[in-house]
């Protein structure tokens, strides 16, 4: 997911395991325990995993702020781990993680449905029971059918292209090119969404996947009228089914959130949410210096991106002890890397590519996210939180952490570029710590010759205009290309599969493989989702990955950490497994 998303691995390994008994499979691991005891005494790490400052207490504002803004707050339309995060005060898809700190908040829990999925078919049909009163913020009682339109509204990928292609990949016999809006009548997906009738919907996948629970948690299953969509322009007010609902929405300076009066507690008995503030502000467009200052201060409560303080206030913060007592190092299921594009010469030679991967100063990119503190510096692609994952350094960066520069101009020579190349890089506009990165690479690959002129665009168009439109990256020589992936669920293919495998490139652009074109990883991905053993599922990811790597496909930067500010406003403020940073559907104010 795009910032951030899942860790850790053996509550969603055990959660895994039952979908896969229930479908079947073999026994699996248990999970572990979550510390979920908490204090009011301010001590570093004091909210990682536990509830700092406890309360049930409602009322006030919680005041947030981005830098920029993301790609979409339509629950269809959204990739980024921070909107995931806040979309479940607003919205209630059919399964959510639950809001509980620690190992507990990586655990899909019913949401909008009674109970999780039922599987039958081999796996490949999903039934799920809708909770009966459920109602929009206007009071008109929740169907299936919204929940249908929901899920197919999501595949059209011209009108909204941001969101995950999961639905687009597994559902049954779905059109290529399908949008609701020409297919009002939604006959293109009858084969694949049946409802039948008002608090049923099924789910038939053109294969096997016994983690359906896990695409049943995602934003797009939360219901939408069909009479109240507007496409495009829906983000501007999602239509709220959650404790919140959209009071304002200025693209430019952010949002409020109030409280739904046609949300009834009784009905959210699963999920864990306190709906604590009266309202939610969230600003965009502040500057991250801006924000931390404010932080410090007091004068703002949470900075959304929830992937840390700048590098400069965290070297204030870990200075002076009263300040690092109101920090978090949360770690994360997210690699901060830079794709290579093979569609951009001279990068389509493996050898070039290479060269990149020998020039680079690892420690350099470690700088750039902080330090140690940010991040460890990455060899491979997935991180060790993943289940399963494996550590592997086939081009020894850890004993180069400055690049080996001789091996770099062997590379060229085999490429014939003995004297180097000329190449863009791209990065977004607002991350000072990803322009610290494509500074860092400048830097080190000229010392071999590779020239690279840096291309800053804004985040909320980053996937969809310019890194991730294919045309666009290919037309404008981006051929590296920075950007950060955490797991939509922490397992190879929660991990992996959006940004490896090359059918899920879309021409249309919004896409999060940004490059990766191998054939022989497509099949391994193949391979990995017909395989029941875990064991042998877990070591084929592995395989992808190292695939990935020999191919140079990837410049790993670091398995990521961010150091969070908690201010002295909050309570009940905690960091969990299922989002990485703090719990915005479970976070109040003192």
């Amino acid at each position: 997911m795009r910032w951030n998303r899942i860790t850790t691995a053996t509550a969603v390994a055990a959660a895994v395991a039952m979908s896969l008994v229930a479908c079947g499979g073999g026994p699996k691991a248990t999970p572990g325990g979550s510390e979920s005891a908490g204090g009011t005494t301010a001590a570093f790490d004091a909210a990682v995993n536990k509830v700092f400052n406890p309360s049930d207490k409602k009322g006030g504002t919680l005041r947030m702020a981005i830098t920029e803004n993301w790609d979409s707050t339509d629950p269809g339309d959204t990739y980024y781990g921070l909107s995931w995060n806040l979309v479940r005060n607003y919205v209630r898809p059919l399964m959510t993680f639950k809001v509980a700190p620690g190992a507990d908040g990586a655990k899909p829990v019913p949401d909008l449905a009674e109970a999780p999925g039922v599987p039958s078919n081999d796996a490949k049909t999903w039934t799920y029971k809708i909770r009966k009163g459920v109602k929009f913020e206007d009071g008109t009682e929740v169907t299936s059918k919204d929940v249908k339109y929901a899920v197919a509204r999501s595949l059209d990928k011209a009108t909204l292209p941001s969101g995950p292609t999961y639905f687009n990949d597994f559902l049954l016999d779905v059109p290529k090119g399908y949008s609701v809006y020409k297919d009002k009548s939604l006959a293109g997906v009858a084969k694949a969404i049946e409802t039948p009738d008002a608090n049923t919907i099924v789910f038939h996948l053109n294969k096997s996947f016994a983690g359906f629970d896990y695409f049943a948690q995602l934003p797009s299953t939360a219901p939408v009228p069909q009479a109240k969509d507007t496409g495009a322009k829906y983000k501007e007010h999602p239509i709220a089914t959650g404790p919140y609902k959209f009071e304002t929405y200025d693209s430019n300076k952010g949002f409020t959130l109030a409280r739904n009066d046609q949300y009834d507690p009784a009905s959210d008995p699963d999920s864990g949410r306190k709906a604590l503030p009266d309202k939610i502000t969230v600003a965009f467009n502040v500057n991250g210096t801006d924000i931390d200052n404010r932080l410090i201060a007091g004068d703002l409560d949470v900075d959304i991106a929830g992937t840390g303080v700048q590098p400069e206030t965290q070297a204030k913060i870990l200075a002076d002890p009263k300040l690092k007592a109101n920090a978090d190092n949360v770690a994360a299921t997210r690699l901060n890397f830079t794709v290579l594009n093979t569609e951009v010469p001279p990068l389509n030679n493996l050898d070039c590519r290479k060269a990149v991967l020998y020039a680079a100063d690892h420690e350099g990119y470690q700088r750039a996210y902080g330090g140690p503190i940010g991040g460890d510096i990455a060899t491979n692609l997935m991180p060790p939180l993943v289940v399963g994952a494996e550590k592997f350094d086939d081009y020894g960066f850890e004993a180069n952490k400055n690049g080996d520069v001789a091996k770099a101009k062997e590379s060229l020579a085999k490429c014939g570029q003995p004297n180097g190349f000329d190449m863009n890089i791209s990065y977004r506009a607002d991350r000072a710590k990803e322009k610290a990165v494509a500074e860092t690479l400048q830097q080190s690959l000229k010392r071999v010759g590779i020239n690279l002129t840096t291309k800053p665009y804004p985040t909320g168009d980053y996937t969809k205009l310019y890194a991730g439109k294919p045309d666009f990256a290919k037309a404008n020589k981006l051929g590296l290309i920075v950007y950060s992936w955490g797991a939509d669920w922490p397992d190879g293919f929660g991990f992996l599969s959006q940004i490896v495998d090359s059918r899920t490139i879309r021409a249309t652009g919004g896409n999060t493989n940004l490059g990766i074109r191998i054939p022989e990883v497509d099949a391994l991905v193949d391979k990995a989702l017909a395989t029941t053993d875990e064991a042998a599922r877990n070591k084929l990811w592995v395989d992808i990955d190292k695939k990935v790597m020999e191919q140079a496909g990837v410049l790993p930067g670091t398995w990521a950490k961010g150091l969070l500010y908690r201010p002295e406003t909050l309570a009940n403020v905690f960091s969990n497994d299922g989002q990485n940073m703090y719990d915005y559907a479970g976070i109040g104010l003192k």
